[in-house]
């Protein structure tokens, strides 16, 4: 496991944007994003970045880079899923070992946070790997339908 003594956030409007155009076209990553389609370029990217800072404006919350130091792991946070809660993890292929320890993180966040008695993941078919979840006290309340796509629902309380 590695360990994250320097972790930091950043608004996605903050970095670079190739930093997310390569993440966000390595196979490895794509593999798990049933609802990334193609290969983006700049404007994929920009207008990935304006959804997310959208979220932030409506709801004071969402999406983040997230470093250990100056190396990028990848992005994540929290979203608003219609009265929910979604906590979103991409990670980029050189910081898949952080995801627990990520996700940890974040958790103490919402349960600080009044706005979000619960916390839900919404996870592909892909994801056979799920120890780590049911770890952190995630109950599987099944299977969705999200633009399309299946996905597997978790929820985790945080109050």
């Amino acid at each position: 496991m590695h360990k994250t003594p320097d972790i930091k956030f950043k608004r996605l409007t903050e970095i670079s944007p190739d930093l997310l155009l390569w993440q966000m076209n390595d196979a490895r990553v794509t593999a798990h994003l049933p609802l990334k389609t193609g290969i983006w370029n700049h404007k994929s990217i920009s207008d990935f970045i304006a959804k997310k800072e959208t979220c932030w404006h409506r709801d004071g919350l969402g999406h983040q880079a997230i470093f250990d130091g100056n190396t990028y792991l990848g992005w994540g946070g929290f979203q608003k899923e219609g009265n929910e809660w979604d906590f979103g993890l991409v990670l980029s292929p050189t910081a898949f070992g952080y995801g627990l320890n990520l996700t940890q993180k974040f958790l103490k966040q919402a349960r600080k946070d009044a706005r979000i008695p619960y916390v839900t993941f919404l996870l592909p078919p892909s994801r056979r790997k799920l120890s780590a979840l049911r770890k952190l006290g995630a109950v599987d309340i099944g299977t969705i339908t999200y633009d399309g796509q299946e996905f597997r629902k978790f929820k985790i309380e945080t109050k």
